[in-house]
This record gives C-alpha cells, sequence and structure tokens, in this order.
C-alpha cells in the first residue's frame, strides 16, 4: 500500500471521516482530515475579530498555520463549520493549503478526507469514495454529536446550518463540492457505521483489483 492514495470526499455530516480513519488504519496507510486545515484557518481568522470572508487576513492565516492549530478543541460547532467554509472558497487560501495536502499524501500515500480530494488534490488518485446521506440524517448525526461533545444544538437549526454549509460549498467559484467522474459514490443514509465500514471498503479493495489487472 505504500505510496498508495485514496480520495474521501463528501458533504458535512455524511460519516466521510469516520471512514477515512478506519480505512486508513485497515490499510495501514497515513490519514489526513483536510478539513482541519480550513477549520483552523477558520478559527484563526476568527481569533482576530475579522469576518472570515476577508480574504487577505484569510490568506496570511493560512500560511501561518502550525501543527498546535489543528490539535485545537474549538474547531467543531455551527460557527467553526460556517468560517470553515468561507475561507474554503477563498482561492489564495486554497492555494496556500493545496501544496500542503499533496507534499501529505506524496510521502509515503495516504487516505485524505475533505471536499475536492478527488477533483483537485490528488485527480489522479486510484480510487476516489464520494460518500453522502440525506440532509436529514446528516443534521441527525451531527446534532448527536454535538450533544456528546456537550454542546446545546437545535436540531433544526443544525440542519439549517447544513444545507447552508451544502450551498455555500457546492456553489463556491472554485474546487466546488462535486463527485469526482470516476469516484464511487456511497450513500450512507441507512447504514450504521459498520456497515458503512464494510461497504466502502468492500469498494476500495473491488477498485484496487480492477487497476491491478
Amino acid at each position: 500500500m505504500n505510496g498508495l492514495v485514496i480520495a474521501v470526499d463528501g458533504p458535512a455530516a455524511a460519516g466521510k471521516g469516520t471512514l477515512a480513519r478506519r480505512l486508513a488504519a485497515e490499510l495501514g496507510l497515513p490519514y489526513l482530515d483536510t478539513g482541519l486545515l480550513y477549520r483552523a484557518t477558520g478559527r484563526r481568522v476568527l481569533d482576530r475579530g475579522v469576518d472570515p470572508r476577508d480574504a487577505p487576513v484569510a490568506e496570511a492565516e493560512a500560511r501561518a498555520l502550525t501543527p498546535a492549530d489543528l490539535a485545537r478543541a474549538n474547531l467543531r460547532g455551527s460557527e467553526a463549520d460556517m468560517a470553515a467554509s468561507a475561507v474554503a472558497a477563498i482561492p489564495a487560501v486554497r492555494a496556500a493549503l493545496l501544496e500542503w495536502q499533496r507534499d501529505f499524501g506524496r510521502r509515503h500515500g495516504a487516505v485524505l478526507d475533505g471536499r475536492d480530494i478527488g477533483t483537485v488534490v490528488f485527480p489522479d488518485a486510484p480510487v476516489k469514495l464520494f460518500v453522502t446521506a440525506s440532509v436529514e440524517e446528516r443534521a441527525r448525526r451531527r446534532w448527536l454529536e454535538l450533544r456528546a461533545g456537550g454542546i446545546a444544538a437545535d436540531r433544526q437549526q443544525v440542519q439549517a446550518e447544513i444545507r447552508d454549509r451544502d450551498a455555500q460549498d457546492a456553489n463556491r467559484p472554485v474546487a466546488p463540492l462535486r463527485p469526482a467522474p470516476d469516484a464511487l459514490v456511497l450513500d450512507t443514509t441507512s447504514l450504521d457505521a459498520e456497515a458503512a465500514f464494510a461497504t466502502a471498503l468492500a469498494l476500495v479493495r473491488e477498485r484496487l483489483d480492477t487497476a491491478s489487472r
């Protein structure tokens, strides 16, 4: 598996992060949640009291990211979600973080999850998964995740925020959220974590077997 890159994309709360982490562990590959890069950038901008849509500030904060920023405890929640989506729509921010992601994957191979891994970061990845689920199910999962983390949240508000995030991600002019033409689409709406992982692993192995023939 050395050198193998697997791209896992999809909208918020579809389960792509959980799948990507488990696939990486199963296949002995490094794992990178690329969304943390944008979340950390958005958080740094918010820390400065600036609108995350401020392109010059957002670019500067993206270039100033440190490993410690990715380990911060306040990278989740609706404020962090929307800030991440806002900075991710800025071309200069995406350019600043693109080579970082590519370097990570090229080093020894990796499983990377995000929103443009299969379309922009690694368009030639031999395996691409696009993980999705209904808005209602994704909102339920995010609501439960927030509650488990001790964050009070209204379920309907969470669903509205996910719809807004989807629209912002899908309609941004740079690297909009969409499946790569050769991506394997996995709808996890009716799947629990174990079933989703088993299905994803089977899809990955089937694609790898096909590519090796």
